[in-house]
């Protein structure tokens, strides 16, 4: 790689807090801090847009000119956002690449953020060389997946809405459904149980990944969990989607 393509921005956009950094692409490793904005009210495209802009200056001269790597919490297809949980509706069918890039001066690459920490936990984490099916779930603001096959991702699977007494699981086994309805972790280790083993029954995966800010704290949940598949966290932890950003470049 020559230096202009060794190094790229991630930026991973979440329903609480936008982050940046700069990604080494040979390693996958952070080259730079990690930058962060909380994720401005109704999460409109045009206040998002400016966000992103601060976050690219705050990351300094070492971010001139480098290629960015957008990760969302939305279906997207072809650079397009397609649908919209915890953002505004404004992202429905909205040309994220072509906005992004006209206004960010660089050639942009939009994902969905489950898909990103998947592709970063296939090319440099936990994911690597497993054969047969990996589905990385990543536990926020709600659940995100990441389906890899041999290698390979399938985008944009969504079993954070699957329905579960009657609304999207999400609703009730995200991280942030534990937080709102203050309870404790054994509690919801519990609702984690009964989603996980839905996820097995449909799929049957060979690997099950956990992602998400609550990743640097698996003992506090992991331990009320049992799966048939090996049941591990993301080496990249809260960093997955910034760099699996990043390396969108390489594709």
């Amino acid at each position: 790689m020559t230096k202009a393509h060794d190094h790229a921005i991630g930026i991973d956009i979440g329903g609480t807090g936008m982050k940046a950094g700069i990604v080494d692409l040979r390693a996958g490793t952070m080259a730079s801090d990690r930058v962060r904005i909380p994720t401005p009210a109704g999460a409109t495209p045009p206040d998002m847009l400016e966000v992103a802009k601060q976050l690219v200056e705050m990351l300094g001269e070492d971010a001139a000119g480098l290629p960015i790597g957008v990760c969302f919490p939305a279906i997207v297809k072809d650079g397009v956002t397609l649908s919209a949980a915890n953002v505004s509706d404004d992202w429905i069918g909205l040309d994220a690449d072509g906005l992004f890039g006209d206004a960010l001066g660089r050639d942009i690459h939009f994902v969905n953020d489950a898909d990103a920490a998947g592709l970063a936990e296939l090319k440099f984490g936990a994911a690597h060389g497993q054969p047969g099916l990996t589905i990385v779930t990543t536990l926020g603001t709600g659940i995100g997946s990441a389906f890899l096959f041999d290698g390979k991702l399938v985008p944009n699977s969504e079993l954070g809405h699957l329905e579960w007494k009657g609304d999207s699981i999400e609703k009730w086994a995200s991280a942030s459904a534990r937080e709102r309805e203050d309870i404790s972790w054994e509690e919801w280790g519990g609702r984690l149980q009964e989603f996980y083993a839905h996820v097995e029954f449909l799929f049957s995966p060979d690997l099950l990944i956990v992602g998400g800010g609550v990743s640097k704290n698996p003992d506090k949940f992991l331990p009320y969990i049992t799966t048939r598949a090996p049941l591990v966290t993301a080496e990249h932890r809260n960093n997955a989607g910034i760099i699996g950003a990043a390396g969108l470049v390489l594709t």
